[in-house]
Formats: C-alpha cells, structure tokens, sequence
C-alpha cells in the first residue's frame, strides 16, 4: 500500500484501522479493521504503519476513537440531529479500545483521525480528555490529529481540545466556509487560540512529514480523485485549471501476486470431511452455484465505492474501497481448473433459478462431482444503503437467500463444498452440520485476485492456514453487544452505554459458557499439528516506574503581527471558489469572520490556556506508553508438531488468564511457522509487563494484580491443550487497602513431581517463606519461588547431592490511605532458606501470602 500511494505522489494514506474495533458483529466497517481482538488489532496495526512509512508516505491511523457503528455516528438534518454517544468507563477504553491505538502510537504512526461519534457526550474531534490526555499526553502521540470528514463542529474549542488539522476544511462538504482557516487566523489574533497552540499544529504536521522522510523523495500527485479521464479541471469545485489531471502511472508492479497469496494464506477451512483438496483431473462435473462466485453485470466497479451486491463480494462497500483494475471471479478461475483437466464445469449464478439448481447439483452428485456454493454477506459505510441495510448489516443471515441456497444443492449433492465471502460473522448452524456439506471455506472479501486465491486453496496448492478473527455463534443474542438502530435519547444525541466492559466476541462467549459454531483463531489444515512442551522462563526486566516529573512547556516560534491588515489577501490574489484560505478579507476581525456572534464572552478552561510544564501522567513516557510497560517479563516456548502428511503453516496463539473479574482467556501473542511432515518447530512468545497488567482507575495507571495468572498456547481460543503458571516478575505490585500486617505462612507439603525427588528428610517438604511481619497494607500478592538443581545422582545414590537456594522477595509500593493508623513504608523482604534435592531443573514453588 506504501509503495502505491507513494508511486501515485500520496503524501498521507488515510489508514490503517483499528476504530471500528468491532464491538458488534454487524459494525457497517469491521471489514475495514483486523479484529475485535485489541491485541490481533494491535499487532496487525503495527505491522501495517511500519509498512506503508517506510515508503516515505504518512500513515494516519483511525478512527479515534469508540466510532462502533455507522447508525447516527454523525449530525444529521433530521432529529436526533447530533451524533450518537459512546458513553464508556476509564478500564473498557484502557484495556480493550485504546489498546490498538497504543501500538499504533509505538509503531510511529505520523497521523491519526478523530472520528465522527460523541465519546460520552463530548465530540471526539474536541474531546480534550481524548485527545490531549490520552492521546497526545499518555500514549506520547507527536504526530498530526486530523479530523475524518467534516467531523469537526467548532473552531476554538476543537483547537484547544487537540485537534491539529482539519478535514477537508470546510464545514459542510464544498461549503467554502470552514471552522479554521480564516477563523483559525482570527482566533490567533484575538487570543482565543494562543500562539503556542497554532506553533503545535504546525509543528505536528511538518514532524510527520520529516519523520516518513517526505522530504527525500520527489513524486508529485499524478492523479485526480475524482475521475480517470486525462485531462479535465484540476480545481474542480471551482471548475478552473482545465488540463492534464491524471498521468496514469501503473503504480502495481508485482503486487497482484502478494494479495493472491494473501488472499489464500488467509482462507479459513471450517470444515472438511475429507473433500479437499480437489483434483481437477478425478472430478468429472464441477458445479458452480451462486451470484457470489460470478461477476458483477455492471463490471467491478459498475457500483459506486462498492455500493450493491452484485456478483462475487472482493470488497465492502464506502469510503475504504478502491477501484478493482480486474477482479478475477471464483467461477472463471474455477473454469480454468477444470478445463485444464479436461474435466467439465458448469455454473448457475441465479440464487433464485430453483429448478435449474436442483438439477445441477443431481447431475453432478450422479456422477460423483463436487457442486461448489458461493455465497457472501456485505456491509460498509453508512452514507450507502444496499438492501436495506445502512451501512452496518441489518441481521447476521446470509444475502441473497443463500441459506436456501446452499440447502437446496445440499439435498441433491452429496460432496457440497461452501465458500463464504463475509464481512465478518454469519449464522450458519442452520446447515454446517449437513453430512453432504463436505467442507466450509470462510475466504473473507479477498480482492481483486479472488478466484485465483480460492482456486489455488480448493486444489490444493495453498494449503490453508487462516485463523478466524472473530467468533461464529449460533444466534445473535450469544454476542452480548448489540447496535443501536433506534434512536433512545428522543431528539437529543443517542446514548450508546458500553456496558459489556472489555466482553465482546470470545469473550463474552467464555464468560456467558455459550460454545460457538466455531470461535475465535479456530482454523483447520490439510495436515494435523501436535502441540507439546510449555516453558515459561522469566526475564530480567527492571522494576516498573511511573513515569515523574514535568513535561516540557510549550514552545512557541517567531512572533505574531497582532495588526489584521497583515493576514488580508494580497492584492490581485486569485481565490478559487469553494476552496478555504486563511487570509481575511477585512481588517475588522467582527467582519473577517462573518459571525452576527462574535465578540461574546464564552468561558474556555482556564487550563487550556496555560503553556507552562505540566505533570507526567504516571502511564506516560514515550510513543506508546510508559516504556515499562513492554519490557518482556517472561518467555513462553511450545513446540507444534506437524504429524500429517503434507507440509502446512500453523497460528500457535499465546492467551493469558489474569484471574480474578478478567476474562477466562485473552489473547496475547502469536506466530505462523511452515512445518514439514513429521517436522516440529519451537514457538516463542515474548509476554510483556502491559500483557499481564491490569488498568487502575484510581492511580491512573497499569498494575500487576495478585491472581494466580496461567499461560495457554495452542490452535484457538477454544483448544488450549498446553498450560503453565505464570506471574510478575522485576518490579513492584500496588497494595490497595485496607490495611493490615503480612505474617509468613509455611508453604504446604506437597509432593514432588517425578523429575525431583526429596531425599533429606524423605517425604514432602516444608519451608518458610516470609518474616512473621512487616508493616505494609492490603492482601498479599503471589510471588515465584525458585530452586537450584544440580544433575542427579546414579540410581544407587542414598544421600543427598546438594543443596539449592530458595529465595523469596516483594515490593510494596502503595501508600496507606490517609486515615492509616501505622505507617506503610516502601519495604522489600527476603528470606533465603535451602532445600536439598535430587533432580533436574526446572521445578517452581509458588509462596502465599495472607493479611
């Protein structure tokens, strides 16, 4: 994509995204994002931002934040006439919304949008908690906020709020008047917007474009927005500066093969019973069935931005979309297969043409083909209506009765093969289980290389290797959140209560005990995988710290002429109609700015206003976050064996369950190894102090809680069959109240495992673990006890081969609340005792601590 825009002189893509997270299953714009994992989402955004600015092109992540749905997500001319609000609690928007966001700020994202909705009663683009605190302040944001389309609804206060750049600069699409420019100007002189907010905008705007190294390349916009024809106005509102508007560079290279091999890798196989791979060569008559496997009659992009359903579903459909320069259908790759083995194919693309389905599908069962069913379910952006859906989808179903569609070829054939071009989860326990759906493929909307991709896994040359990136229940209900599709708040904004927390998808699937049809990171193969031997080893990481001290003040650059008649339109300046600028064209500021309002008093915080240093917010300290908060506090390794026939890609996945009200298991890390048959390979996931902590309120800040916490490594969020205890390690826990004293407690006998074996005295072993008090407040945390092993002795040994060290240490570093009778004191406490042993490392003791 970097390579794309730069080649076409594309300063600033307007993605990745990761706002939609994907808080419901029917969000119009899911398909825009990766997940509603934060951590699939975080890491994929990575990994995305670093692509697209290493080719020199600014990546401006979006849209920030809690934009969940496309139903009322802006002002509109008929009430409610003000955009909905996601109300939403401190830990939800730390722990799952923000998340992604965060890695998106680490990776060096140069920009990122502000979106349409309210964040609890607050417009997002002058939400000043969002986006000077946790924005700019605590993830340490430097780059450019801009405004998504005309979502910006007043000058000052969005200033102020952390708004840098504004989009695309009027107030009403082609208005000609705008919230900035001439009154950005006026705001400056009249002191309504300092002088060091405006040095901040501009200063923001220009680090991005040093920080992608703009300045190092020389490739001029070739091309219009607007239309393909090579010549036309190049200020179109203004229709003036008529001449060439598009060079048309091809700017694709070689990139068609990449998003064919995505395309493939990506496919999930649902199921399959033993049907595929197919051999063109040994399928006598291949049925083809369904719109969604043959091409749109009005072409590709016979649909503006993709708004319809017409043909094979590569793409969703608004402002996320692009022009397809070929879209290569299932049908006629299909075609090709088959023809290339001599074998005969025929298709129907009618869902509705009932008889000619059934008899199709009896002629291929007859003669033990496959019949192969295509079916999709859409969604976009909510300026486009398709099928009555508003952008997001009105139900989980299928479109275009393929339900029935798929049933009707299934009681005719019995080798029926489902392919699923999905914007994100449907319903399809209605038929998964038939015994003649021998397979299920979920190929997501796969692009302009669709047929060649699902053709390439069908016959076996990709064996598949996607993961779901979501849950696939069996009713809508399972899902928890729902959307907002009546308005609740009468005339006034609609009120969006994020009551769920961090629950949403797997999640809330685990907490409610409801078993999917297929949950989240669920994906089969060609071959079979074995997973085996789990390690936790810890690191070294120093202790965490808050962050402390001040910020740098605000800067400010040269200094501003006060007197009007220096910012008015040069004389003989030529303005282009509909275009803003950010000249006057008066002296008067009252007249400049055109407002029968201006010059009334209007009370802005006094806070914002003020330039001088400001205290370090505790989570704060670098993009990102506070850089102790991605120091690696353990390692996890777990080797994966293929013991299938075929070589195969397989997703290890880490998930971590923290205890206490968190949910049974969130995903953490994870990593795709191609494995040869009969091969193994090590798995290692790095798993940070952030992965393990927990988002406390009060401090403002992430902490480590008390929780037995346990590893789990394997093929989904739902098959888990490697485990081990893992805990904090290198640095302090928080205590809350209330308070009260530590006494040691022994820890319990226990039996040794067969790799260890007490010999002195014999039995089990008891030992002490902490001094008998220590002044310090609330419950006790975990903490990890290690021992030292030495190799064991020859069989006949009947005495003890050495000892081992067994130490115990904890930090507190809570204070006591301010009604504390006895003093609370940062303290750290270590015991060393020994134990004698036979036996090979590792074995790890866990010690308990009680008020």
């Amino acid at each position: 994509m970097g390579a794309e825009h730069r080649g076409k002189g594309v300063d600033m893509q307007l993605g990745p995204v990761v706002g939609p997270l994907g808080r419901s299953p029917e969000g119009g714009r899911n398909w825009e994002g990766f997940s509603p994992d934060p951590v699939l989402s975080g890491i994929a955004v990575y990994e995305t931002i670093q692509g697209i600015q290493s080719m020199n092109v600014i990546a401006c992540t979006k849209h920030f934040i809690l934009n969940e749905q496309e139903h009322y997500r802006s002002t509109s001319s008929t009430p409610p006439t003000e955009a909905i609000s996601s109300n939403i609690d401190d830990t939800t928007m730390h722990e799952l919304y923000l998340w992604p966001f965060a890695d998106a700020v680490r990776a060096g994202t140069g920009a990122i949008m502000c979106s349409y909705n309210q964040i609890n009663n607050s417009y997002a683009c002058q939400n000043s908690e969002v986006l000077n605190k946790l924005l700019k302040a605590e993830l340490g944001f430097q780059g450019v906020v801009v405004s998504d389309w005309s979502a910006q609804h007043a000058g000052v206060s969005s200033a102020l709020a952390g708004l840098d750049l504004t989009m695309p600069g009027d107030e009403g699409f082609n208005s000609g008047n705008s919230f900035f420019g001439a009154n950005l100007t006026i705001a400056v002189l009249n002191g309504t917007v300092p002088q060091w907010r405006l040095d901040d905008m501009a200063v923001r705007v220009m680090a991005a474009y040093y920080y992608v190294g703009r300045d190092t390349v020389d490739v001029a916009p070739n091309f219009s927005s607007w239309f393909t024809s090579t010549n036309g106005d190049r200020f179109f509102f203004s229709q003036t500066g008529y001449g060439p508007i598009n060079q048309h560079v091809n700017v694709q290279g070689n990139h068609k093969d990449n998003i064919r091999q995505v395309a493939a890798k990506g496919t999930v196989l649902l199921k399959n019973t033993g049907s595929l791979p197919l051999t063109a060569a040994n399928v006598r008559l291949t049925g083809v069935f369904g719109a969604d496997s043959g091409p749109n009659p009005d072409g590709p992009n016979g649909c503006g931005d993709r708004g319809c359903d017409q043909g094979t579903l590569a793409m969703g459909w608004g402002s996320g979309t692009a022009n397809f320069p070929y879209l290569v259908t299932p049908a006629e790759a299909i075609e090709s297969e088959a023809r290339n083995a001599n074998s005969d194919v025929e298709s129907i693309f009618d869902n509705y043409a009932t008889k000619a389905i059934n008899t199709l599908a009896g002629r291929v069962n007859d003669v033990g083909g496959a019949a192969i069913v295509f079916a999709n379910a859409d969604a976009g952006e909510g300026y486009i209506t398709v099928d009555n859906n508003a952008g997001d989808r009105n139900n989980l179903t299928l479109w275009g009765d393929g339900e029935a569609l798929i049933n009707a070829v299934a009681a005719n054939c019995n080798n029926t093969i489902v392919v699923l071009h999905t914007v994100g989860p449907v319903l399809v326990n209605s038929w998964n289980q038939n015994p003649n759906i021998t397979a299920i493929l979920w190929a997501g909307i796969p692009g302009q290389e669709s047929g060649n991709a699902i053709a390439d896994v069908l016959y076996g040359r990709v064996n598949p290797s996607g993961k779901l990136p979501f849950t696939m229940g069996s009713s809508r209900a399972e899902y928890g959140t729902d959307l907002l599709y009546v308005p609740n708040n009468g005339d006034a904004p609609p009120q969006d209560n994020f009551q769920e927390g961090v629950f949403i998808d797997y999640r809330t699937f685990d907490k409610l005990g409801v078993t999917p049809v297929y949950e989240f990171g669920y994906g089969m193969s060609y071959t079979t995988f074995q997973y085996s031997n789990i390690q936790v080893t810890a690191g070294n990481a120093a202790a965490y710290a808050p962050a402390s001290g001040d910020t740098p003040a605000a800067s400010t650059y040269g200094t501003i002429d006060n007197s009007s008649s220096e910012y008015v339109f040069p004389a003989g300046f030529n303005q282009l109609n509909g275009y803003i600028y950010s000249y006057l064209n008066s002296t008067s500021l009252s007249a400049a700015s055109g407002d029968p309002l201006y010059g009334q008093s209007y009370n802005f915080p006094s806070d914002a206003y003020d330039s001088s240093a400001q205290p370090r917010l505790p989570a704060s300290g670098a993009p990102g976050g506070n850089p102790g908060l991605y120091d690696v506090l353990y390692t996890v390794t777990a080797t994966v064996t293929n013991t299938g026939s075929v070589a195969g890609e397989e997703v290890a996945q880490l998930y971590l369950a923290l205890g206490g009200s968190n949910p049974k298991v969130m995903l953490r890390n994870f990593d795709k190894k191609m494995i040869a048959p009969g091969a193994s390979a090590t798995f290692s996931f790095d798993v940070t102090r952030k992965d393990l902590s927990n988002w406390d309120t009060a401090a403002q800040d992430w902490y480590i809680n008390s929780f037995q916490k346990t590893a789990y490594v394997g093929s989904s969020s739902r098959n888990l069959p490697l485990s081990a205890p893992i805990g904090p390690a290198g640095g302090s826990t928080p205590v809350p109240p209330p308070p009260g004293n530590y006494s040691g407690t022994p820890y319990p006998s226990t039996s040794a495992p067969a790799s260890s074996v007490p010999v002195s005295p014999p039995g089990n072993s008891s030992i002490p673990v902490f001094p008998t008090s220590s002044g310090t407040y609330g419950p006790g945390p975990t903490t990890t006890t290690s021992i030292s092993f030495i190799a064991p002795p020859p069989s006949s040994a009947s005495s003890p081969v050495g000892t081992g060290p067994l130490t115990t240490s904890i930090s507190f570093i809570a204070p006591p609340p301010s009604s504390a009778s006895s003093p609370a004191p940062t303290e750290s406490c270590t015991t060393t005792s020994t134990l004698q042993t036979y036996g090979p490392p590792p074995t790890t003791l866990t010690s308990y601590y009680r008020v």
